[in-house]
């Protein structure tokens, strides 16, 4: 089993930038297809991001691809998630996930998740 702990969030202007970190103990993250999902208040759980074990492959949502970029550094045991153009749509609380399986856009398929990191972005 693999723990996982979100940071990085926080309040920033439209347009602007933030990078999220997911921090992996337990395993290493190279044993996981990884991925990044948020929630905002009265919404359902949303996918943002995956990446392939290897960091070599990344599928995005289409609300978010062009602007945000998944990646991992499977040596320090982290994965990352750029945000870039930030809207205040993408205002929610993100979460870090890991899978046992292939690359997936659904949350069912990932069995250990983060806490959660608030990212608000005000117009």
């Amino acid at each position: 089993q693999v723990q996982l702990v979100e940071s990085g969030g926080g309040l920033v202007q439209a347009g602007g930038s933030l990078r999220l970190s997911c921090a992996a103990s337990g395993r290493t993250v190279s044993s996981y297809t990884m991925g990044w999902f948020r929630q905002a208040p009265g919404k359902e759980r949303e996918f943002v991001a995956t990446i392939t074990r290897s960091g070599f492959s990344a599928y995005y949502a289409d609300s978010v691809k062009g602007r945000f970029a998944i990646s991992r550094d499977n040596a320090k045991n982290t994965v990352y998630l750029q945000m870039n153009s930030l809207k205040p749509e993408d205002t929610a609380v993100y979460y870090c996930a890991a899978n046992d399986g292939p690359l997936s856009i659904r949350s069912s398929e990932y069995a250990y998740w983060g806490q959660g990191t608030q990212v608000t972005v005000s117009s």
